[in-house]
């Protein structure tokens, strides 16, 4: 195994702040998704994800993908940020063309940059750790790759992608890095915990490292339409016409994952397996395992009295949750919502965001 040459470009950081979290209901609404919103630390999710790439990624080269709904939240929240650094989406159109866009503001800045690709609704306990790996990864994607930040598993979670390591490509900064062979996207529970066993596997946390012009490249050759509409906005760049051009190209981008659009089909994945305390916070399942649990395994946020319960999320930032008898049920309170659920289906919670919609209750979406 070879050790990596110890340097890299200057390193850029674009945040995906993008997105609504409908299973985070109904603390997470569309005009206040859960990235805006603390939910564990005393600050939001957002600014939790700013504050861990310092010192590592200075601020004016940080850059935040967002809804043009929510400019004006991420200027409050993240006041240091230089305004240009706001990348505005104006319409969602999955991670690829969110990336797409990242890539070209960060590419027009200089063509030499690494980009580290991270999202705003992750938690991460060890933040030090973290910045190591990015800086690590920074290293690997100089020789061209696409790298990923696996997650070494704790348990055989179906909530989560897998990663297939293949073999050894280099060593940086006591990180080991590998060639990825294969994606898996939320495994049946027998098939996950095959992954777990055999070793090999990562979770796919969503986090990605390259070279802009690598990226850039791999969107020309896997996802040429997406490049060719990019292309039409960089052109029109500085130009009278820029604004109509944009909005009209972004109208024509068709939605589109990262994962299925580049890092499944490209030749030149490369994943350093890590362990940082890293959840998705994507349930309030997710939510209820980052939470200080009682003797009884309850987690309780807010004004309570729980009685003979187990198990138990309440989070009640306002008004009082009195539970008695209890087992795994999860009750969350908000100003005009009460959501009350069992613990193993709060995955359906966007269900009910569904429901909601079909029923034309535009005001608690």
């Amino acid at each position: 195994m070879a050790s990596h040459k110890a340097s890299h470009g200057p390193v850029y950081a674009f945040i995906m702040a993008g997105g609504v979290g409908t299973r985070l209901w109904p603390r997470s609404r569309r005009r206040t998704p859960k990235q805006f919103i603390d939910l564990v630390s005393g600050e939001t999710m957002l600014q939790d994800a700013y504050r861990r790439l310092l010192p590592a990624v200075p601020p004016a080269q940080i850059l935040v993908g967002v809804g043009s709904d929510h400019v004006s939240t991420v200027r409050e929240q993240l006041p240091d940020l230089p305004a240009e650094n706001i990348v505005v989406e104006p319409s969602a159109r999955g991670t690829a063309p969110a990336i797409g866009l990242g890539a070209l503001h960060i590419h027009r800045r200089d063509p030499e940059a690494v980009m580290a690709v991270v999202t705003a609704d992750h938690h991460i306990g060890n933040a030090a750790l973290y910045r190591r790996a990015l800086m690590a990864a920074a290293q690997v994607a100089e020789d061209g790759h696409l790298v990923t930040l696996g997650i070494t598993p704790g348990f055989a979670s179906t909530g989560y992608g897998y990663i297939r390591r293949g073999e050894r490509l280099c060593a940086v900064d006591g990180f080991d890095a590998y060639r990825a062979l294969r994606f898996t996207e939320k495994p049946a529970p027998a098939m996950a915990q095959a992954f777990v066993d055999s070793g090999m596997y990562s979770w796919n946390s969503g986090m990605f490292i390259w070279k802009v012009g690598a990226i850039w490249g791999a969107f020309a050759r896997l996802m040429p339409d997406l490049h060719a509409r990019l292309a039409e906005i960089e052109r029109a760049w500085g130009t009278p016409d820029q604004q109509a051009v944009f909005e009209r190209a972004w109208s024509e981008v068709q939605q589109q994952t990262i994962d299925y659009g580049i890092m499944e089909r490209a030749h030149d994945v490369a994943v350093i397996p890590v362990r940082i305390d890293w959840d998705d916070v994507g349930s309030w399942q997710t939510l209820m395992q980052l939470l200080e649990a009682d003797d009884s395994g309850n987690a309780l946020a807010g004004d309570h009295i729980v009685l003979d319960t187990r198990d138990t999320l309440v989070y009640s930032p306002k008004k009082l949750v009195a539970a008695i008898g209890l087992q795994g049920m999860i009750i969350i309170e908000t100003d005009d919502a009460l959501l009350v659920c069992p613990r193993e289906r709060s995955q359906q919670v966007r269900r009910i965001v569904d429901a909601l919609r079909d029923r034309g209750r535009e005001d608690l979406l």
